[in-house]
């Protein structure tokens, strides 16, 4: 297993920033298997301003997009060392289910856990919990594109 990453040592993987870095801190990896990661959901998130308005309520697709990071965290951690100069491009989602809302205050906590690695693309089995209640679930795909 490998060491927790803080935020720091997760912007040194994913080139998102602010305010489209979605993930806080990874919580366990073991590489070629799964992840856990987590992100505190605050009411200074910007998208709060207009989704929604008196009823702050966290976009799905947001949801999803912080699963898949948490992926590429997985995917890059996994692949090997040689190749981890490359981009990871988030390519598609199955299997996507919502189930509950999420809300300012909330702690989400993300598992992905790989299903196939290729060298060129990644598939992995995703969900995002609060409170252990599930909230999302997917099936993510993730491609190696080219060097940093």
């Amino acid at each position: 297993m490998e060491p927790a990453f803080e935020i720091q040592g997760i912007m040194e993987l994913l080139p998102h920033r602010y305010p489209f870095l979605l993930v806080d801190r990874v919580i366990e990896l073991v590489p070629n298997d799964r992840i856990v990661a987590l992100k505190n959901v605050t009411i200074n998130e910007p998208f709060f301003q207009g989704h929604f308005p008196g009823k702050p309520v966290m976009p799905g697709v947001l949801i999803i997009e912080a699963m898949a990071q948490a992926g590429g965290i997985l995917a890059y951690q996994t692949s090997p060392a040689e190749k981890r100069n490359r981009l990871i491009y988030f390519m598609g989602m199955d299997k996507v289910r919502f189930r509950k809302m999420v809300v300012p205050g909330d702690q989400i906590i993300f598992e992905a856990k790989i299903l196939k690695f290729r060298s060129k693309v990644a598939k992995m089995s995703g969900t995002a919990s609060v409170d252990n209640q599930l909230v999302a679930e997917a099936e993510l795909m993730a491609s190696f594109g080219d060097n940093l």
